[in-house]
C-alpha cells in the first residue's frame, strides 16, 4: 500500500513539474517578439513599403496598355440620304424613261423622221429592259458600297508610353519609397525596443513581487512566533494583554500585506504571460526569482550621448522623414516643369475606314513625342513649392528638438543608474544593521530586558530594510534597462 501511494505521489510531482514553465529573461523576450501583434503589423508595413519601392521603379520603364471596345447602336451612319439612295438605285429606269421621252420629242417635232426612227425604237424597246436592269443593278451596288453598317462597332488599341523627362518626379518618387522602406524598418526596430522594455519591466516586476512575497511570509512567521511567545508570557504573568493585542495587530497587518502581494504577483504574471503570448493562467517560474545580488553596471560617461545619437531609431526615423519631405519639394516642383514622353500605338477598328467602309478588322500604327509645358498658373507652383519647403523645415526642427531631448534623456538615465547603484549599496548596509538590530531585540526579549514594542519596531525596521533592498535591486536593473533604451542599444 505504501509503495502504491509513493508511485501516485511521484507521478503527481512529475506532472506538476512538467506543468510549470521556467522562463528566463531572454526566453520571455523571444516569446514576446514572436507573438506580438504590433510587431507583425510593423513587419507588414515593411513589406508594403518594399513593394511600393518596386512599383515606383517601374515608372522608369515603358508601359504597354491594351484596350478594346464594342458598341451596338440603334441606327447606322448613312453617307447617302434616302432620296439619293432611291435615285441611284433606279438609275436604269430613269435613263430608259429619259431616252423614250427624247424619241417622242424628236418624233413630234420631225414627223418625217418617224418612219426612219421606227427600227431604232424597236431595237431600243428590245434592249431597254436588259439595259434598265443592268443600270439599276449598278446603281444599287453603288448604294450598297456606301452603306457603313455601323450598328456593330469594334475598336481596339495597343499603346506604348515611355517617359523621357518628367521634371524629376520619377527620381524623387523612387527616393521617397526607398526612404519609406527604411522608415518602416526603423519603426519596426522602435517597436521591438519598446516591446523588450515592456517585457523586461513585467519580468522584473514579477521577480520583485516574488521576493516580496517571500519577505512577507518571513515577516508573518516572525510576528506569529512573537505572538505565540507573548501568549505564553501572558499566561505566566510576565506580559500584559496590551502587549498581546499589539502583536496580534501586527499579525493581521502581515497577513493583509501577504494577501496584497500575492494578488499583485498573480496580476503581474498574467501581464507577463500576455506579453509572451502565453495563456493568462499559465503556471510560470522565472529563473531570477531566487536572486540574492545583482551584477552592478559600470559607471557611464558622456560618450553615451554620441552612442544615442548614432543608434536611436527615433532619430533615424526623423532623419528619414526629413529626407522624404525634401523629396516632396522636388515632386511639387516637377508638376510645374516641362514633361516629355514618347508614345506609340496600334489602332484597329471594324468597320474600318482605310479602304473605304469595310466590315473587316484593319489597323494602323502611330508614333510620336508628347510635350507638356506649363505656361501660366497665377503663381500656383511657387506657392506649393514654398508650402512643401515649410513642411521640410518643420521636419528638420523636429529632428533638432528630439536630438536635444535625447541628450537630456541619456544624461538623466546615467544619473539614475549611478543613484540606483548608491541606493543599493545603502540598502545593503541598512539590511545588515536591521538584521543585527533584530537579533539583539530577540535576545533582549528572551532575557526580559526589552519590551514587546521594541521587538515589533525591530521587526518593522527589518521588513523595511529587506523591502528596500529588493526595490533597490529592481530599480538598479530597470535604470540600466532605461539607459540602454535611451542609448538605442536595447537589442
Amino acid at each position: 500500500m505504501k509503495r502504491f501511494l509513493s508511485i501516485i505521489l511521484l507521478t503527481g510531482l512529475t506532472l506538476g513539474v512538467h506543468a510549470q514553465r521556467v522562463l528566463t529573461l531572454d526566453s520571455c523576450r523571444v516569446l514576446a517578439l514572436e507573438n506580438n501583434k504590433e510587431l507583425r503589423i510593423a513587419q507588414e508595413k515593411i513589406n508594403a513599403a518594399h513593394y511600393q519601392k518596386k512599383a515606383a521603379f517601374t515608372n522608369y520603364l515603358p508601359k504597354i496598355d491594351v484596350t478594346g471596345t464594342y458598341m451596338r447602336t440603334q441606327k447606322e451612319i448613312s453617307l447617302l440620304s434616302d432620296e439619293q439612295k432611291q435615285t441611284i438605285g433606279n438609275i436604269g429606269t430613269t435613263a430608259s424613261n429619259q431616252i423614250q421621252q427624247a424619241f417622242q420629242q424628236i418624233a413630234a417635232t420631225n414627223p418625217g423622221l418617224t418612219a426612219s426612227l421606227q427600227p431604232i425604237a424597236g431595237l431600243l424597246g428590245q434592249v431597254a429592259p436588259s439595259f434598265e436592269g443592268a443600270l439599276n443593278a449598278m446603281g444599287q451596288s453603288v448604294v450598297d458600297a456606301f452603306r457603313t453598317d455601323t450598328r456593330n462597332m469594334y475598336a481596339g488599341a495597343a499603346t506604348l508610353t515611355q517617359p523621357l523627362y518628367m521634371g524629376g518626379k520619377i527620381m524623387a518618387y523612387n527616393k521617397i519609397t526607398r526612404y519609406a522602406e527604411q522608415l518602416a524598418e526603423s519603426q519596426h526596430a522602435t517597436e521591438t525596443q519598446n516591446l523588450i522594455l515592456n517585457t523586461d519591466q513585467a519580468y522584473w516586476q514579477v521577480v520583485s513581487l516574488t521576493n516580496k512575497k517571500k519577505l512577507a511570509e518571513s515577516y508573518l512567521s516572525l510576528v506569529q512566533k512573537l505572538d505565540a511567545d507573548v501568549d505564553k508570557m501572558i499566561q505566566e504573568g510576565v506580559a500584559t494583554r496590551a502587549d498581546g493585542l499589539s502583536v496580534k495587530v501586527k499579525v493581521n497587518e502581515a497577513e493583509m500585506t501577504l494577501t496584497q502581494v500575492e494578488n499583485g504577483l498573480s496580476l503581474s504574471k498574467m501581464l507577463l504571460c500576455q506579453l509572451c503570448g502565453l495563456p493568462l493562467e499559465s503556471d510560470i517560474q522565472l529563473t531570477d526569482e531566487n536572486m540574492d545580488n545583482l551584477t552592478l553596471p559600470s559607471t557611464y560617461t558622456e560618450s553615451n550621448v554620441n552612442t544615442a545619437l548614432a543608434n536611436r531609431e527615433e532619430l533615424k526615423s526623423l532623419e528619414l522623414a526629413q529626407k522624404i519631405y525634401q523629396q516632396k519639394v522636388n515632386v511639387v516642383r516637377s508638376e510645374f516643369l516641362p514633361t516629355v514622353a514618347f508614345t506609340a500605338n496600334y489602332l484597329v477598328t471594324n468597320p474600318s475606314l482605310y479602304n473605304g467602309f469595310e466590315n473587316k478588322f484593319r489597323g494602323m500604327w502611330a508614333a510620336g513625342i508628347m510635350v507638356k509645358i506649363p505656361v501660366f498658373h497665377w503663381g500656383e507652383g511657387l506657392y506649393k513649392v514654398k508650402a512643401a519647403k515649410a513642411e521640410a523645415n518643420i521636419a528638420r526642427y523636429q529632428l533638432e528638438d528630439v536630438k536635444e531631448k535625447v541628450e537630456l534623456q541619456v544624461t538623466q538615465s546615467s544619473y539614475k543608474v549611478n543613484e540606483a547603484t548608491k541606493k543599493l549599496a545603502m540598502a545593503q548596509k541598512n539590511m545588515e544593521k536591521a538584521d543585527e538590530n533584530l537579533r539583539y531585540a530577540n535576545l533582549g526579549f528572551k532575557e526580559g530586558v526589552i519590551p514587546t514594542s521594541n521587538v515589533l519596531e525591530a521587526q518593522t525596521a527589518w521588513l523595511s530594510a529587506q523591502s528596500g533592498k529588493i526595490d533597490a535591486q529592481i530599480d538598479l536593473k530597470m535604470s540600466e534597462i532605461y539607459l540602454n533604451k535611451s542609448m538605442g542599444t536595447l537589442k
